[in-house]
């Protein structure tokens, strides 16, 4: 039966040329390592079909995506924690082997395209078949880098950004265009992942002070971590946690919540904002909370943290704190904390029933199946093996 949904291929960057600079026997482990990375990455609405040699394809159903945005942040944390993979092989190297020296030399890069696509069981996985298939994998091969000197990025197409509800595309990604053989002009959007990684890297979290702490919350939830996050930053689900009659966003960056962002609570005729202080995807979001008081305003900043926990569900702990204001204002609301309290771990346990009832009812499709560790070695072995194949006898590469 015909489906229609996402497909994702994540292609390790710069494989063959480390192949032909390095030991093989090394040189695969490697592989094995960073592919055991991506797959451990590959998180629920998406499943896994297959490896590929240095490639995982993933897809996922039209009904229950996860929103643009957090599928767009799946992608993000993937890249750096892979960076960070790399780096940590890099620091931790006392082989001198050239396959372990030449580590640095990798990178990673992700095709995402939507459309539609048959699913064919053969051996241990899910084969997709259709003409849209045969798209993304004939994009593998593109002139990308050549036009743009992007080495790593994100390569969404058109059918891509228009099913994940990027508005403005050309506010954080660069149009490009590629004639595919068969299959005529092909149009895309590339994000440079370089940026990411930097931003990411140079973050520094919030924290906070010995006695800022006026309460901590927290409730269990059965759902991983990347479909609670989805959930969080959703308004529709967001307002439960507050009691608040509906939510609203304003000032999104490129189109994006994030750091200054405001979710807008309103209860009946009066508004509260919540301003983001710290976007942290699947991990943690800190806003800051606009308190109305006689006398004059407050603010107070809350901590939401997500954690993983046994059998796949998350911990959501809520930690507020940090009152502003005079001292007599923050006295009051000292006084109310053990009452808000109560009221908060109501409103967190109404979100978590919430978002689980909302997922039982079909919203994110099921989490990939499990991928055997000899699975991944063979696909490592598999892909140098290609690479042998396709040696010429002078030795030097004859693959691209």
């Amino acid at each position: 039966m015909e489906q229609r949904g996402f497909i994702l291929i994540a292609d390790i960057t710069g494989y063959t040329a480390y192949l032909n600079d390095s030991e093989l026997e090394h040189a695969q482990g490697t592989l094995t390592d960073l592919l055991e990375l991506l797959i451990e990455h590959t998180r629920s609405p998406l499943i896994i079909s297959r490896l590929e040699g240095d490639a995982v394809i993933s897809y996922g159903f039209e009904a229950g995506f996860v929103s643009g945005q957090t599928f767009l942040e799946t992608i993000e944390t993937t890249y750096v924690d892979f960076r960070k993979a790399i780096e940590l092989m890099v620091l931790n190297n006392s082989c001198e082997c050239n396959a372990c020296a030449n580590v640095s030399s990798l990178d990673l890069k992700f095709f995402v395209h939507f459309g539609s696509f048959v699913l064919q069981k053969i051996g241990d996985h899910d084969e997709l078949l259709g003409t849209d298939v045969n798209l993304i994998h004939r994009l593998l091969k593109n002139s990308v880098t050549a036009d743009t000197g992007i080495r790593a990025y994100l390569l969404c197409t058109d059918a891509a950004v228009e099913a994940l509800g990027f508005e403005d595309p050309g506010a954080s990604m660069v149009h490009h265009i590629e004639t595919v053989p068969d299959l005529g002009e092909a149009s895309m959007w590339v994000t440079d992942m370089q940026p990411v990684y930097e931003a990411r890297a140079t973050h520094d979290r919030f924290v906070f002070d010995p006695g800022e702490v006026l309460g901590t919350i927290e409730v269990e939830s059965v759902l991983p971590p990347q479909v609670v996050w989805d959930y969080l930053s959703d308004p529709m689900f967001r307002k439960l946690l507050l009691g608040s009659d509906r939510m609203e966003i304003t000032d999104r960056k490129a189109g994006r919540i994030g750091p200054g962002s405001t979710y807008q609570c309103f209860h009946g005729d009066s508004v509260s904002p919540q301003v983001v202080l710290e976007w942290e995807p699947f991990d943690r979001m800190v806003v800051e909370q606009a308190l109305d008081l006689p006398g004059g305003s407050s603010t107070m900043v809350i901590d939401y943290q997500l954690a993983p926990i046994d059998g796949g569900g998350t911990e959501l702990t809520t930690t507020a704190g940090r009152l502003s204001g005079s001292g007599l204002r923050r006295a009051l609301w000292r006084s109310l904390i053990w009452a808000g309290k109560i009221r908060a771990q109501r409103q967190l346990v109404s979100f978590r029933d919430g978002i689980e009832e909302d997922f039982a009812q079909g919203k994110p499709a099921g989490d990939s199946p499990m991928i055997e560790l000899g699975s991944i070695a063979e696909s490592a072995a598999g892909a140098v093996a290609a690479w042998n194949a396709s040696t010429s006898l002078d030795g030097e590469s004859t693959s691209r």
